[in-house]
C-alpha cells in the first residue's frame, strides 16, 4: 500500500473522529493475504483510544455448521453472534462482552471485556457481509495480486498452503462474488507486493 493512501486514510479517520457524535465503526475486509490485520494493527496503533473486533473469534462451533458449509460462503461463521454481542455494542458505545471461538480448542474462551472507544475497527473476512453493513461508517476493501497473495500465503501457511488454498480462496472469492464486496465498499486498497501478515 502507497504510503499516500494510508496517510489518505488516517487524515479521513482524524477528520471523521474530530466531529463527534459516537463511535465511528470501521470494516477491513478483503482477499486472505493480502495485509487485513496488518492495516487494523496500523491504525490501532495510531489512533490508541480505539477497539478492535476480529471475525476470527466469531467462528460457529463445527457442531452447528450446516452439512455443505465447506461448499457455503460465510456458512462458517456465526455473524449473528458476532452483532448481538460485539458489533451492535460497539456501535452503541456500550461495552462489550463476547466469548471468543477458538477453533484449536473447539470451545469458547472465557468471557472478554472491551470499553467503549470512539473508534471501532472490525477486522476480518465476511465482515462486510449484508447482515453486517448497515453497522459500518466506513467498509475497506483490501486486495493484492493473485502470485502476491499465493507469496504471501506460502510462506505464511507452509506446507498447509496448498490445503488452505484449495478450500478457503474458492469460499472467499464466492462470497466476493455473490454480495458484490468490492464494488460495495468505501475504499479499496491494494497492498502490492509489500510484506503483509
Amino acid at each position: 500500500m502507497a504510503a499516500a493512501q494510508m496517510e489518505n486514510l488516517m487524515d479521513w479517520v482524524s477528520a471523521q473522529l474530530a466531529q463527534g457524535g459516537g463511535p465511528l465503526v470501521v470494516a477491513i475486509d478483503g482477499r486472505c493475504g493480502s495485509g487485513k490485520t496488518t492495516l487494523a494493527a496500523a491504525l490501532a496503533e495510531h489512533f490508541p483510544a480505539s477497539l478492535t473486533l476480529h471475525m476470527d473469534d466469531f467462528y460457529l462451533p463445527l457442531g452447528q455448521r450446516a452439512p455443505d458449509w465447506e461448499n457455503t460462503p460465510c456458512a462458517n461463521m456465526d455473524l449473528d453472534r458476532f452483532l448481538a454481542e460485539a458489533l451492535a455494542p460497539a456501535r452503541a458505545g456500550q461495552t462489550i462482552r463476547y466469548r471468543a471461538y477458538s477453533c484449536a480448542r473447539g470451545a469458547l474462551e472465557p468471557e472478554r471485556l472491551l470499553a467503549p472507544q470512539p473508534l471501532v475497527l472490525v477486522e476480518g473476512s465476511y465482515s462486510h457481509h449484508p447482515k453486517l453493513a448497515g453497522f459500518y461508517h466506513h467498509k475497506i476493501f483490501v486486495t493484492c495480486p493473485a502470485e502476491e497473495q499465493a507469496r504471501r500465503l506460502m510462506a505464511r501457511e507452509g506446507e498447509r498452503y496448498s490445503n488452505f488454498a484449495r478450500r478457503w480462496i474458492p469460499l472467499e472469492e464466492g462470497y466476493f462474488a455473490a454480495w458484490q464486496i468490492p464494488q460495495k465498499a468505501d475504499r479499496i486498497l491494494d497492498t502490492g507486493a509489500e510484506p503483509q501478515e
